[in-house]
């Protein structure tokens, strides 16, 4: 039985509970969360669980095989740090990984020294269609070439502290939503990027309103294009005021030799029985000769559905980081690609913030893992 410590149980952290419950041969035994609320939501999740009153306390426990990091964006550095000057556990931690450039110096400090594998929850990868796009794009495209990511989504949801209403604690809408798709982008490509260009504003969600710490600044859409090595390149389009749309994810590569495209609904929870059926997610195969294209579906478990917003993503992910632990061998998702898609968040920030195109080889201000 694998024995899993959380530091931070907000909506995120429930979800990755309610997913290790659906495991088999795991438990959450402690949990850190200070909000009262939050933790009594995940306590009745992992009613077998201890609250820990500091994340000291739930560290020094003997009797934890991983941690779990679903806290705020902005701590994760803090937290890292504190975690690796004390024990030696592996982790899984929420993207962003962190959200400011200053930090590289941590990442290549747990880099050189942190003994244990760290893993970057990067859900999207892990999502059925996703994973079979990934697997057939070069066969289907013969290379590719472009590769453009659209989300057409919902708002930002509450965080507790409305934390994610600003970009001083986010990291910025294109580190803390997006880092996804430059996850995405780096890993279908397998290439690294070059240069980065981007538009974007807070058009319609947020604008009015004001808490303790200001006025919401975060933008709500935009287009960011990224060039790669080899004449290849990339588009995201995002636009999180387009919560009717039938499918929140679409992906689509093109090489010499065709179109392959992915199509993702949103959280089945969102999705209104008024309209019918849930969608399901599925493959389009488009060969450039045939002129055929071949679409097959791509179902999910329906519990899965039910217990995350991420079409089964969070439970592949932690079927994979289980078999981590137990088997030995290194984290699918490294510290240097949870890095590479917050940098390239940075500079899509900065590029839309100052309306310049941000080149990344050499360029101190985003500096390479």
């Amino acid at each position: 039985m694998l024995n899993y410590g959380f530091i931070g149980c907000g909506w995120m952290g429930q979800e990755h509970l309610e997913n290790i419950n659906h495991l088999g041969g795991a438990q959450v035994k402690a949990i850190y969360e200070p909000d009262e609320a939050m933790a009594c939501a995940a306590l009745s999740l992992a009613p077998n669980s201890e609250r820990e009153t500091s994340i000291d306390s739930l560290i020094k426990r003997r009797d934890l095989h991983a941690l779990v990091i679903t806290s705020p964006n902005y701590v994760h550095g803090d937290q890292l740090r504190l975690i690796a000057s004390q024990v030696t556990l592996p982790i899984l931690v929420e993207k962003p990984l962190v959200t400011r450039g200053d930090e590289i110096d941590l990442i290549r400090q747990l880099q050189a020294g942190y003994k244990a594998p760290i893993w970057v929850a990067m859900e999207y990868r892990y999502m059925p269609a996703v994973s079979l796009f990934l697997e057939k794009a070069n066969e289907v495209t013969g290379g590719i070439t472009m590769l453009s990511i659209r989300e057409h989504r919902f708002p930002f949801l509450p965080k507790v502290g409305n934390w994610n209403r600003f970009n001083a604690f986010s990291g910025g809408t294109f580190v803390e939503k997006c880092c996804h798709f430059f996850d995405l982008m780096r890993l279908t490509l397998g290439k690294q990027p070059i240069r980065v260009m981007a538009s974007a504003a807070q058009s319609h969600n947020h604008k009015f309103e004001v808490y303790e710490k200001g006025k919401s600044d975060i933008w709500d859409n935009g287009f960011v294009i990224v060039d790669f090595e080899d004449d290849t390149r990339a588009l995201l389009d995002l636009c999180m005021f387009a919560e009717g749309s039938r499918y929140q994810e679409e992906i689509c590569a093109v090489g010499p030799e065709g179109k392959i495209e992915t199509q993702v609904p949103g959280p089945f929870r969102m999705w209104p029985k008024s309209a019918g059926e849930a969608p399901i997610a599925q493959l389009t195969a488009s060969p450039r000769h045939e002129k055929h294209p071949l679409t097959q579906a791509v179902p999910v478990d329906q519990k899965l559905l039910e217990i995350g917003d991420h079409n089964g993503a969070t439970f592949y992910q932690h079927q994979k980081f289980a078999a981590m632990i137990r088997d030995g061998g290194l984290p699918e998702v490294s510290l240097e690609d949870g890095w590479q898609a917050v940098r390239m968040g940075l500079a899509a920030q900065a590029a839309a913030s100052e309306g310049v195109a941000i080149n990344l080889i050499g360029n101190s201000a985003f500096l390479s893992g």
